[in-house]
């Protein structure tokens, strides 16, 4: 993701404004508190959140709002949670989905 033109960097937030520690994946991310676990992610160079059902191709967060289900995650242990819809915490652990996961046993 080219930052060139952005006004801060996800990495190295504004000294004002609280945060939360959050894990992608095994990596440790210091990131906005309040902004959703889509955008936590978005604001960092990884080329993908999760993987399509259908053909595998890498995807990201594509509308934002919880209606296309592009940004399906795991957090906490919790399959197909969609990031665009989740607010970040402290010690939240986020790992990608590569597919959509039938939860009922």
């Amino acid at each position: 993701m080219n930052t060139s033109n952005s006004k801060f960097t996800w990495n190295n937030p504004p000294e004002a404004s609280t945060t939360v520690t959050i894990n992608f994946e095994g990596e440790t991310r210091i990131v906005p508190a309040g902004v959703t676990v889509a955008a936590a992610l978005l604001g960092h160079d990884d080329e993908h959140v999760c993987r399509s059902a259908a053909d595998q191709e890498k995807r990201s967060p594509y509308c934002l709002m919880g209606v296309c289900f592009e940004c399906l995650v795991e957090i906490d242990g919790l399959q197909n949670r969609q990031a665009c819809l989740e607010p970040v915490f402290d010690g939240m652990s986020v790992k990608r989905q590569d597919k959509v996961v039938n939860e009922k046993k």
